[in-house]
């Protein structure tokens, strides 16, 4: 077995006098699907960065093998020294042709990333950012590959594309997300920081949870041990024959060592303690929308669509970005008029909003200004007051934060800002844009019970489908042209019931050409009867007839062999959200080639029985 790329081991890392690394290893092998997984603030990104050359650890050791090629995608990229996201991109290549420098690969990624190489650099959104960097860490194609959260900021169709490259790609890849599904689709192997050291699983992250749960559940069992055998340890030291001092000192030294550990043992991180405040029952119809329809300039939004939310339904808007999802929800929740047809909203709606973009934090706010709206000292959560440092430690923050000011905060941290301030303030109408940006596993899980439990009703935007399967009990499909398709069930649901339709219609279309194929063909046979009977049996097929009759087979097999094609493609169940245009051309393409087989094949039937009624 080759020796690995990299090896990072026994990493020690302290920021402010606290130890952020304790120990931690890793190894990268060439074919190597590494998801690095670990609480907000555990040190993931910092490992990364260590691996990658950025950081120096305070002790342990980096190695990597000579002629290494390395990337590393950061979650903060700087592109003020490039004019263009184009020179930007081509700037990690290293392949020189004729003198140029070889840019296709980097403008490929950029293209695929809805980008064109030409936007300047210093106008870009954050969002347009983390998609430059990500083209650029992908197109040397490097022997490593580093990846700090690369599906921010993209949209379902980028990150299917982006699983499909990562599987194809040669790089060996350690990448960190909060995308369950994302993880499942790319990881062979995790690797797990948690309290400053490193475990490795070698199996994806589907099965991660459960092992995770174990280890918790073995340390809990080793900790009762623990001090089952400190209690008895100190019971003989009180009762034990005292004459024998020697080994009474030596075992009592023994006693030390064992509270020392119990005392240096550090158990999981806390959790985060989530509680909706939920304020007045709304109407049982929360929205009513008929036939409304947007367009902007020349481009139509939404089409006609009709919907109906009730009290307590979970509603998942699903589509690439750009399609109109925020214009839908303004529209749903009043704040966007229609162009034409009608939206109602019901009685008595209290309605929060949970924003991607954090806009409505204050960036001059402390973070305790922020949870109380810079009322003083105390937070209403479920209709009681509650002091703002015990509700800062429900989400996480030490109370020495408190008066820190926003901007010093991480993403993650920024995440649970605002859902902190989301779930204190009273409402039945809760409406989630990209919720789960930056948040870490476990809190998701508690986010997902917390509105499990709600009462109200769920608008939710996002592009993880994980998330949306656990949330949503419909979802509300974007199909190009402005067409929004309603569905039964989360994302999963939604794809087979999309692959039963197509091939139900695919089934109906071809019993239909076969029935009227059947009836051509006996009204063909009676006429050829009765020429017969009136003209005998000297006709003879023409030229014409005899060459299709040979050549029809072959073309009839052809087409068989092009819709089986077509069929395959059209399966994918990503396809549709991947590339809309492309489902919709295969979709027709489909259906004039099945109409061009079921023509063929009348017409050889049409062709045979007339041979056979000629040569008797």
């Amino acid at each position: 077995m080759a020796p690995p790329r990299l090896t990072l081991q026994d990493i020690h890392l302290s920021f402010g006098g606290s130890p952020l690394l304790t120990g931690a290893e890793m190894s990268i092998f060439d074919d190597d699907r590494i998801c690095l997984v670990g609480r907000n603030g555990c040190g993931k990104s910092t490992l990364l960065k260590i691996a990658a050359g950025l950081i120096e650890a305070d002790q342990g050791e980096r190695f990597v093998q000579p002629h290494t090629t390395m990337q590393y995608l950061e979650q903060e990229p700087d592109l003020s020294q490039f004019a263009t996201t184009g020179d930007y991109a081509k700037s990690a290549l290293l392949q020189v042709e004729d003198g140029r420098e070889e840019g296709h690969r980097a403008q490929y990624f950029l293209e695929q990333l809805q980008m064109t190489g030409n936007e300047p650099t210093d106008n870009l959104s954050g969002g347009e950012q983390r998609r430059a960097a990500l083209a650029r860490a992908l197109a040397p194609e490097p022997d490593i590959l580093l990846l700090d959260e690369p599906t921010n900021h993209l949209d379902l169709p980028a990150i299917e594309w982006l699983e499909t490259e990562l599987r194809q790609m040669k790089s060996a890849i350690v990448v960190i997300s909060h995308d369950r599904r994302f993880l499942e689709m790319v990881s062979k192997s995790v690797l797990w920081i948690d309290r400053g050291t490193s475990r490795l699983m070698n199996e994806g992250f589907g099965k991660f949870e459960a092992w995770r749960d174990d280890v918790f559940e073995q340390e809990q069992i080793e900790a009762h041990k623990l001090d089952r055998k400190i209690v008895a340890e100190e019971h003989w030291l009180t009762y034990g024959v005292t004459a024998r001092r020697k080994r009474n000192q030596k075992r009592l030294g023994a006693l030390h060592d064992l509270r020392r550990q119990r005392r240096e043992h550090r158990g999981p991180q806390g959790s985060v303690k989530m509680e909706s405040s939920e304020g007045r029952q709304s109407g049982k119809i929360v929205v009513e929308a008929k036939g409304i329809s947007k367009v902007f300039g020349e481009r139509r939004i939404v089409d006609d669509l009709s919907i109906r939310l009730v009290r307590g339904d979970r509603l998942g808007i699903v589509g690439p970005n750009g399609a109109g999802k925020s214009t839908i929800i303004n529209m749903m929740t009043g704040l966007l008029e229609p162009d034409s047809g009608d939206i109602k909203l019901g009685t008595n709606i209290d309605m929060v909003t949970l924003d991607q973009t954090r806009e409505s934090l204050n960036p001059n706010w402390t973070l305790a200004d922020a949870l109380t709206n810079g009322g003083g000292d105390m937070v209403e959560v479920g209709g009681k007051p509650k002091h703002v440092i015990g509700y800062m430690k429900d989400f996480l923050f030490a109370p020495e934060q408190a008066r820190s000011p926003l901007d010093v905060l991480s993403g993650g941290e920024r995440a649970r800002v605002m859902l902190a301030r989301a779930l204190s303030l009273s409402s039945n109408l809760m409406v989630l844009d990209e919720p789960t940006n930056d948040l870490d596993l476990e809190t998701l899980d508690l986010l997902e019970e917390m509105i499990a439990d709600y009462e109200g009703t769920v608008l939710l935007v996002s592009h993880d489908r994980d998330f949306i399967d656990r949330i949503a009990d419909r979802v509300l499909v974007f199909e190009g042209e402005g067409q929004w398709i309603e569905y039964a069930g989360g994302y999963s649901a939604m794809i087979s019931q999309r692959k039963s339709a197509l091939k139900a219609r695919q089934v109906e279309a071809k019993t239909s050409g076969d029935k009227k194929a059947i009836s051509q063909k006996e009204d063909r046979a009676g006429q050829q009867q009765n020429g017969q009977s009136e003209k005998g049996k000297s006709q003879k097929l023409s030229y014409k007839d005899k060459y299709a009759l040979e050549t029809l087979p072959k073309r009839i097999a052809e087409l068989e062999g092009l819709m089986e094609d077509l069929n395959n493609s059209l399966s994918d169940p990503a396809l549709f959200t991947k590339d809309p245009d492309e489902f919709n051309r295969l979709s027709k393409e489909l259906g004039e080639l099945t109409s061009e087989y079921e023509d063929a094949q009348e017409k050889w039937l049409e062709l045979e029985m007339l041979r056979e009624e000629l040569e008797g």
